[in-house]
């Protein structure tokens, strides 16, 4: 019979979890039962949220990019509750800015190439490694999973999303040889990439942007709810078939230049 798994029971800690994605991925966490640790900057809402959601959910600042910062927080992640099933990678940012702006006669910063998205991601996934190795296995061998966030733009990049789509797709192209490193040890990865969704970034533009955003969309034609992206992460943390795969979640839209 498969060893199916449940999020009941499980520790997870969610990068960016203060948030958008990672914020509704934290609250369904709680939901099902499990155990959430919100790791965010120190200037989020990270305390507040944890503290609403009570004794299964904390919250540790942390960047995503500092060895130090992310070593602690998966420490006391685990001096809480014990152990680390479930780490989602949802911490990132947006950088809209063309190679060579031509009426400024300006080529792309090189500083505001971000390493955070695809640093930030890989510095976490190896340090959670160390944490998740000494897990209890199931009788798969199973000891955890990761599920890591890239985007749509991975694929279909736009004007402007050099910078943005060359992280993204940094992390959808290391996730099958990650998947592969870790399989001896018994640790799933996953990716995610998802298209339009109503997170903090695209609801600070113009509602009418929003709505033609949403038409392009071609079924449903809306932006997607966070919870529907963390609703994917439950059931990949509990399908002990899903790993080094990367599942586009975006209504099928095909971005245009």
């Amino acid at each position: 019979m498969a060893n199916i798994r449940s999020v009941k029971g499980m520790v997870g800690l969610v990068t960016g979890g203060a948030s958008g994605l990672g914020k509704a991925t934290v609250e369904r966490l709680i939901s099902q039962g499990a155990s959430a640790v919100i790791l965010d900057l120190p200037n989020s809402d990270g305390h507040n949220l944890a503290k609403t959601l009570g004794e299964q959910c904390m919250f540790t600042p942390a960047s995503v990019t500092s060895e130090s910062e992310v070593k602690s927080a998966l420490q006391l992640a685990k001096k809480k509750y014990g152990k680390l099933d479930l780490v989602v990678n949802c911490a990132g940012v947006a950088v809209a800015i063309k190679t060579y702006n031509q009426s400024k006669d300006r080529p792309h910063n090189l500083d505001t190439f971000s390493e955070v998205n695809i640093t930030g991601t890989f510095n976490v996934i190896r340090l959670a490694v160390v944490e998740m190795k000494d897990n209890l296995p199931d009788d798969d061998g199973h000891r955890g999973c990761i599920v890591n966030t890239a985007s749509i733009a991975a694929f279909d990049g736009q004007s402007g999303q050099a910078a943005y789509a060359a992280s993204k797709g940094g992390i959808v192209g290391m996730t099958l040889p990650i998947a592969r490193d870790l399989s001896l040890l018994g640790i799933r990865v996953v990716t995610i990439a998802p298209g339009l969704f109503a997170t903090p970034l695209l609801a600070g533009l113009p509602e009418r942007v929003q709505n033609f955003l949403a038409k392009q969309v071609p079924f449903p034609s809306r932006l997607g709810d966070p919870a529907e992206f963390a609703h994917l992460v439950t059931s990949i943390a509990e399908n002990p078939m899903l790993n080094g795969e990367v599942i586009r979640l975006d209504g099928a839209i095909r971005m245009q230049p």
